[in-house]
């Protein structure tokens, strides 16, 4: 059937006007046998209150991510747990988390989408409390484990509620506040672990990162009834195979990644990344076939073909990956090779988060000016950032000039902030509404992957590489990497300016 207009309920990209956009989705979104969005009793748009706490919930999804980075060696000595062990208490979480991302969206579609982050923070909450009083390495791990799958039934619940609430001016300007509460959340929460790791607040040492949340949760659970409860008028039956294979084919590539250089990459290890491309092929002609008789899938072959998803997907999986590989190396680099103290470590991120936050304030306008050109300069500036810090590095060596740093960190920031909400208003920008749990969904399972793929590779690229050429020398390379990457990205970006 043909997708009417009243159905999309996306923001406009960067340059678009609304009727490009609801003619791009048509052509795009193909005619599919799907439900469409219930409007009707939706309200005209959210509260601040209800804004706030939808963000509050997300960024403390984010931010739980990389605030155990720097507490990473307090915690070894604390619980007496090795490097493989170390290593599962940052991947246990960012593994249930990207797994069930997609199922979390789906079931927000159809049990509604209030209730399921309401039982998201609820759950997020008792989590953090049992990772905060884990008495040894094995039940902090569980209780990680479980963390991730909390956020997993939060997190999707957001965007999901902005395309249903908002119309597309009030849509655009909550997705770009989407956009830069990820980034400065992750950027916060490594230099807030630092700090609480450092206050070591009534004895608790580094767990004060996860006790932390505790009063954050309830004070979100009390504000929850501002949040409008939305949900698809006629939600498709979970896709119990797709969920399954889906589920089997990120294990088999992020467990791996993430584990095998600890455990010196066991032969299981080789066997799941060789069933990757196996489960990749199996998971897209299920879904397919399920389209093709008209029902719903898990993640609907219809959304890659949505223009804006394509083009976003090329752009976001290599800078969350640069960017998760980077705040990883930093953390271990700052503290085993320079030497610096959790609270160190973390203030020296402070101009990193000032730029961010800063540039965030204009990028809306900047965009709505410029365009997608502003990606570009973003990456552009996140390659000479890199590349700065790499040869500072080398330069030197084992006493880097923090002034520098600072500087190159200020740089990076902005050019972060001119990349990251643009980047979640492209992707969105022309997902029409019936498939919006599933496309926020499979939105934060790439966003959380990439950042996990990213840990794992790059993390694992300078730990191989620093006994063989020292902290400074093995830390350039992987900064070399990232700033090719970042280059890469600004090429992408320049193929999505639009021609006006």
């Amino acid at each position: 059937m043909s997708m009417r207009e009243d159905t999309l309920v996306s923001a406009p990209a960067a340059g678009e006007t609304a009727t490009s956009l609801a003619s791009g989705a048509r052509s795009d979104a193909v005619a599919t046998p799907l439900i469409s969005e219930r409007r009707a009793d939706a309200p005209a748009g959210l509260s601040w209150q209800a804004l706030s706490v939808l963000l509050l919930g997300f960024s403390l999804s984010v931010t739980d991510f990389f605030i155990v980075n720097v507490a990473l060696p307090t915690m070894g000595r604390d619980l007496h747990a090795s490097d493989a062990s170390l290593e599962l208490v940052v991947s246990g979480y960012g593994l249930s988390y990207a797994l069930l991302l997609v199922l979390g969206g789906r079931l927000g579609d159809g049990l509604g989408r209030r209730r399921l982050f309401t039982i998201g923070i609820g759950l997020f909450t008792i989590c953090s409390l049992f990772c905060g009083l884990a008495p040894n390495v094995l039940t902090l791990i569980v209780a990680r484990v479980l963390q991730g799958a909390s956020a997993a039934l939060m997190v999707p619940q957001v965007l999901a509620t902005f395309h249903a609430s908002l119309d597309e001016q009030r849509r655009a300007r909550a997705i770009g506040l989407y956009g830069a509460t990820a980034g400065l959340s992750m950027i916060v929460g490594q230099a807030l672990g630092g700090l609480l790791v450092s206050a070591d607040i009534a004895g608790s040492g580094w767990r004060a990162i996860f006790l932390v949340n505790v009063p954050i949760g309830i004070a979100g659970l009390a504000l929850l009834r501002r949040v409008p409860e939305t949900r698809s008028d006629r939600p498709s039956p979970i896709d119990r195979p797709g969920t399954v294979l889906l589920t089997a084919t990120l294990l088999c590539l992020l467990l791996p990644l993430t584990e095998g250089h600890a455990l010196g990459w066991p032969w299981w290890s080789w066997v799941l990344l060789g069933l990757v491309p196996l489960g990749g092929y199996a998971f897209a002609r299920k879904e397919l076939s399920l389209e093709a008789r008209g029902v719903m899938p898990l993640v609907p072959p219809s959304i890659v073909r949505v223009r804006s998803v394509r083009r976003g997907i090329c752009i976001a999986l290599p800078f969350f990956m640069s960017f998760g590989g980077f705040m990883f190396v930093y953390a271990i680099v700052s503290q085993d090779g320079l030497h610096l103290k959790p609270l160190t470590a973390g203030l020296a991120l402070i101009p990193y988060a000032l730029a961010f936050f800063g540039a965030s304030l204009q990028t809306a306008r900047l965009v709505n000016r410029f365009g997608n050109r502003v990606m570009a300069v973003g990456a552009v500036m996140q390659g000479f950032a890199y590349g700065g810090m790499a040869l500072a590095l080398l330069a030197e060596r084992q006493h880097p000039s923090w002034l520098v740093f600072g500087a190159l960190f200020v740089l990076t920031g902005s050019g972060q902030a001119l990349l990251v909400s643009p980047m979640f208003r492209l992707l969105l920008s022309e997902v029409p509404g019936h498939l919006a749990g599933a496309g926020t969904g499979m939105l934060t399972t790439l966003q959380q992957s990439s950042l996990a793929i990213g840990v794992a590779v790059l993390g694992t690229l300078d730990l191989e590489l620093v006994p063989k050429l020292g902290i400074a020398g093995g830390t350039a390379v992987v900064l070399g990497v990232q700033s090719l990457v970042a280059f890469s990205v600004a090429l992408g970006a320049v193929r999505l300016i639009d021609r006006r």
